[in-house]
Order: C-alpha cells, then sequence, then structure tokens
C-alpha cells in the first residue's frame, strides 16, 4: 500500500543573484509535490507521484533524482514536444527571493483527469494536494479534482496545502473560489498566516488546520484544541522549500501516529533542515537523521 499519493509538476529552477549583473547561477529540480514526496521517501514512507515532464534534459533530471530517492514515478509520463517548465529565482538581500515564471504550455500543466488513476489513488492511506498544480489550467485542475474525489470516495485522508501564488492565477476571486473549494474538501489543510482569508469557509472545527509561520513557528487546530511550535533557531541560507518541507514532515508524523504537538515539531525540523540549504529538497534529513 501506497503510504501518500501526490500530482503536481516538477520543474528545473535556475537560483542565482540579480540577474542582470550575475555569472554565475545554480541548476536545480523543484516543485512543491516534488519537495514533498522525496522528503517522504527519505523518512521511510511509500510516496507515488503523479506529474509530466518534457522530453528535455530537465525533464530527465527530475525523473532521474525522483527515482533516486525511492519515490514511484510509473505514472509520471514524459510528453514528447512539450518542455519542463522552469523558476528563474533571483536571491535580494533582506527580502524574498524574485520568481519568475517560464511554465505557460509546459509539460506539467498538460495533466488531465485522464491521467489520474482512481485504483491506485484508492490504495493509498492519503493524498495531498496544492493550490500549485490547481492553478495551471483548467485540465489540471481538473486532474486535481478527480484525484481529490476518488480519495474521498476511498474514504481516505485528503491533504491540501492552499501554496497561493499570485501570477499563476487570473484573479484573486478565482483563487479563492477554486482554493476554497479544496480546502473544504480536505480533512487536513496547511496553509501560511496570509492565506487566511483565502479559504475562510474551510476554518471550521472539524477540520485539522495547520498555519505555518516559517522563522516564526506553527500552529495546529485539532481536536478542537490548539497546538503550537517555536520557528527555526538556524541560520537561514534559502526558505523557498521550507513550507513543503514542513507539511511532509507533519504528514509523516501523521502517518506515524504521532500527537498534533510532534507533528508540528518534526515539520519544524524538516523546514529548518530546508531553510538552511540552497536547494529545496536536497538537505532534507532521512530517519535515522531524525
Amino acid at each position: 500500500m501506497t503510504d501518500l499519493y501526490t500530482l503536481g509538476e516538477p520543474l528545473g529552477v535556475v537560483s542565482s543573484g540579480r540577474v542582470r549583473h550575475e555569472t554565475e547561477a545554480r541548476l536545480d529540480v523543484c516543485g512543491p509535490e516534488f519537495t514533498l514526496a522525496v522528503a517522504l521517501a527519505r523518512l521511510g514512507h511509500r510516496a507515488a507521484y503523479l506529474g509530466k515532464v518534457g522530453g528535455d534534459e530537465l525533464g530527465a533530471r527530475a525523473l532521474t533524482v525522483l527515482r533516486g530517492e525511492g519515490v514511484d514515478v510509473a505514472d509520471v509520463r514524459v510528453a514528447e514536444g512539450a518542455r519542463t517548465g522552469l523558476l528563474l529565482r533571483e536571491s535580494r538581500v533582506g527580502r524574498e527571493p524574485r520568481v519568475t515564471h517560464y511554465r505557460a504550455g509546459s509539460a506539467g500543466s498538460l495533466l488531465s483527469p485522464g491521467n489520474v488513476p482512481i485504483d491506485r489513488i484508492a490504495r493509498a492511506k492519503m493524498l495531498h494536494v496544492t493550490g500549485v498544480t490547481a492553478a495551471l489550467g483548467r485540465d489540471a485542475l481538473e486532474a486535481v479534482r478527480a484525484a481529490v474525489s476518488a480519495a474521498r470516495n476511498a474514504g481516505i485522508v485528503i491533504s491540501f496545502a492552499v501554496e497561493y501564488v499570485p501570477e499563476l492565477w487570473p484573479s484573486v476571486r478565482e483563487a479563492e473560489e477554486v482554493l476554497g473549494e479544496l480546502a473544504c474538501e480536505s480533512h487536513l489543510l496547511f496553509l501560511r498566516q496570509d492565506e487566511l482569508d483565502l479559504v475562510k469557509p474551510a476554518l471550521t472545527p472539524e477540520r485539522e488546520v495547520v498555519v505555518d509561520r516559517g522563522a516564526k513557528g506553527a500552529s495546529v487546530r485539532a481536536d478542537r484544541m490548539r497546538y503550537d511550535v517555536e520557528g527555526w533557531q538556524v541560520p537561514l541560507v534559502d526558505a523557498s522549500g521550507a513550507g513543503e518541507a514542513f507539511a511532509a514532515g507533519y504528514i509523516s508524523a501523521a502517518l506515524d501516529g504521532l500527537l498534533p504537538q510532534e507533528r508540528l515539531r518534526r515539520g519544524a525540523l524538516l523546514s529548518a533542515a530546508a531553510a538552511t540549504g540552497v536547494s529545496d529538497w536536497q538537505g532534507l534529513p532521512t530517519r535515522a537523521d531524525l
């Protein structure tokens, strides 16, 4: 049985200083669900990933990483003639990195409901989806909805991370409608402090709601109780993958049957590990490291 099934868009990412002046850059692969799947596999969980990559070097690199980390990629497809999407991440002193998206018409955005394996999702313990994949286009959104429907019909736990990226949405109103819909379908909801207003209808006592505040800590409301954990006490290098790493740690502890406070602690550990490295996922711990 798969512990967690997820679907998303594998991306290349080029990280540098200000591009107009920089002469060096770093190439990696990333994606919120990508990072989460790798993190869970490193902790010994059986993670399966659904997505599309281009028949190019970036697509090959993404698949090589996932396979090498032990993630089940049986459902990943290579879209010949399409390119793997790319992010340009420019670091800025004292500010969040500037991220430019080169993913319009990318292979990952071609994910469709027909690619969703209903039977495979039904045999998983948990499904995890994000607002990023839902924002990639109509077909990708319908694929997310199909996966959520399959999980709901099978009675498995649905985890949803809001992951609001304004550049990917036509309007805030459309984002609110879609993100609110998916949040209401979830049993476990991850969001940042600034995303609370986007999913207000889902903030009910019956739902396990985890608010990640990064370096300021995190909290969860579960079983009508609130639990908190302190933020990082580590040197910050790049916090770009910290949110996905936090969700992975929390989910890992939930799969292990740990209590909410312990789930928060493991989430904070993985978040700190991600924030102290230049890669979203390369510095994440193994089970032995925990």
